[in-house]
């Protein structure tokens, strides 16, 4: 089984997002980010990996295969395409927050956003709180 490669770094967030994120309304919108996440979940943000800044964790274990690991609950990266929001759990019992969210696209549980303005902010406060009640709910906080 392969290792995760996605953990906690000693990385500093700030420094990151100035060096990483590659327009001014991108380091805009991940310090505004920074300052609603740290917000929502009280915690402070930890580089996840290379490119993912998180907040909080989780363990999980797969109920599809023996994989296991820690997780954030909440976060963010500020990619070129979009930022990237990991906010949500894509479960099909959550589909509904997405309605009231705003102009985004959507992976498999990943919102991407050109920019944070095209989203209803209330949408999404909503959204982490559900999903992070969720997260700890299903694994514990």
């Amino acid at each position: 089984m392969s290792e995760i490669k996605t953990r906690p770094t000693g990385q500093d967030v700030e420094e990151f997002i100035r060096s990483f994120a590659d327009t001014e309304q991108k380091r805009k919108d991940s310090f505004e980010l920074l300052c609603l996440m740290r917000e929502l979940t009280g915690e402070e943000p930890k580089m996840w990996g290379p490119s993912i800044i998180g907040f909080g964790h989780y363990h999980y274990k797969s109920e599809k295969s023996r994989q296991e690991g820690d997780w954030p609950l909440v976060g963010f990266s500020p990619r070129k395409a979009a930022i990237s929001l990991y906010v949500y759990t894509g479960s099909p019992e959550h589909g509904h927050l997405l309605k009231d969210l705003g102009k985004f696209k959507m992976g498999k549980a990943c919102i991407y956003v050109k920019k944070l303005s095209d989203i209803n902010q209330e949408a999404l406060k909503k959204l982490m709180l559900e999903t992070i009640g969720y997260l700890q709910d299903k694994y514990g906080k």
